[in-house]
């Protein structure tokens, strides 16, 4: 006479799949972040390489050095939103003080960040109304 032998199925519960679900797409989101700061370093590095060429070969290239600055500054931001949004995330899945704390910190450096930046948008643009 055979035994029947029970099965075990390892499943997760709705919550710890859906935490993991929420831990892919935090990384997955973070992993966009930082590539856009490198997609927006390497051009910025390209682009560096190209304007110092052409100033050493006696072109005023002061224009184009502020483009550059104002673009690698876009990619860094853009790319500390996307972190942003990963720590928010993870925060929501495990929100200790301590994570608290750091996403403030992060929240405030990237909003001092973002208000120097377009500060200095802002002027470039009025200097150029301004200048004939």
């Amino acid at each position: 006479m055979a035994v029947p032998v029970e099965r075990t199925i390892d499943r997760c519960s709705g919550p710890e799949l859906s935490m993991e679900y929420l831990h892919h797409i935090s990384f997955g989101i973070g992993l966009l972040g930082v590539l856009v700061i490198v997609f927006g370093v390497a051009g910025g590095l390209i682009r560096l390489f190209r304007t110092e060429y052409l100033s050493a070969r006696g072109r005023d290239v002061e224009s184009d050095r502020k483009h550059l600055r104002h673009a690698l500054g876009y990619y860094l931001l853009l790319g500390l939103e996307f972190l942003i949004a990963s720590d928010i995330i993870d925060t929501l899945m495990r929100p200790t003080l301590q994570d608290l704390a750091t996403l403030g910190a992060i929240v405030l450096i990237r909003t001092v960040i973002s208000c120097s930046l377009n500060a200095e948008l802002k002027s470039e643009h009025q200097y150029k109304m301004t200048t004939p």
